[in-house]
């Protein structure tokens, strides 16, 4: 199957202080891939590489030709500000963006998408609700909902299950398999092994450098998680910034 992701020889940081060292790999095109890793392993920033937020230090990210309409990113939702004043209807509505552009109206069919979006999180009748006001499962069901209506090819989440329910985990996870039987790439950026083991066929184990990367069941190990452990207690943060010898050259 075709790459839909490549990642060669990527080093992303910020200021010059790698957060992600010397990854390199494929994503086949309808890949279900967890990463994994300690607090501090550098899966958001690696998120953030993919998407287009942060530029490498040093080497690559191909997405086989796919601009950002084609890539969905649902952010941790500490990175949400709850403040901005929104509705819930509206927020949505931004995931169709894609199709009316930044400015387009909102008509009848748009409408109709945006309520069914709505009703397949189960939060109808939330719709005129401030986003502020949403308890941490129901913010997660909303931003579930703009990325289906973003109708992406390749879905890219950053701890989509942190502090919700038993029973948003559930109608979220089936979102995802849902995702995957389409076709779509889907990454995930998790925390509960427990749910990688069961859900997740493919695991990268990441510890600000790859420690693991293959069939989920040969990564979670009792070894591979030690490791990754290790290496990230290890790091040190206060390093001096790297200079431009000391990061891989940029591939071609």
């Amino acid at each position: 199957m075709a790459a839909q992701i490549q990642f060669r020889d990527v080093t992303l940081g910020y200021d010059r202080h790698p957060a992600v060292h010397h990854l390199n790999g494929e994503v086949p095109s309808g890949a279900l891939l967890a990463i994994v890793g300690p607090n501090g392993a550098g899966k958001s920033t690696l998120f953030r590489g993919l998407v287009g937020i942060l530029k490498p230090l040093a080497g690559s990210i191909a997405t086989d030709g796919l601009d950002v309409r084609d890539i969905a990113y649902l952010p941790q939702t500490a990175d949400i500000d709850r403040s901005f004043p929104i509705s819930v209807f509206d927020l949505v509505g931004t995931g169709l963006w894609r199709a009316t552009g930044f400015f387009g109206g909102i008509g009848k069919a748009s409408r109709e998408k945006i309520g069914q979006a709505l009703a397949a999180v189960g939060l109808t009748g939330f719709e005129n609700r401030a986003i502020g006001t949403l308890s941490g499962g129901q913010l997660q069901r909303m931003l579930f909902a703009r990325v289906l209506l973003q109708d992406a090819r390749l879905i890219v989440l950053d701890e989509p299950f942190n502090a919700i329910d038993a029973k948003t985990s559930a109608d979220l996870l089936a979102l995802i398999k849902r995702w995957h039987a389409e076709g779509r790439t889907v990454l995930a950026a998790l925390h509960d092994m427990d749910l990688v083991r069961g859900n997740f066929p493919q695991t990268l184990l990441l510890a600000r450098e790859p420690v693991a990367w293959a069939a989920t069941s040969e990564v979670l190990t009792a070894e591979n998680l030690l490791a990754a452990r290790r290496m990230c207690e290890a790091f040190d943060d206060s390093a001096a910034p790297c200079v431009a010898d000391d990061l891989p050259s940029q591939a071609a």
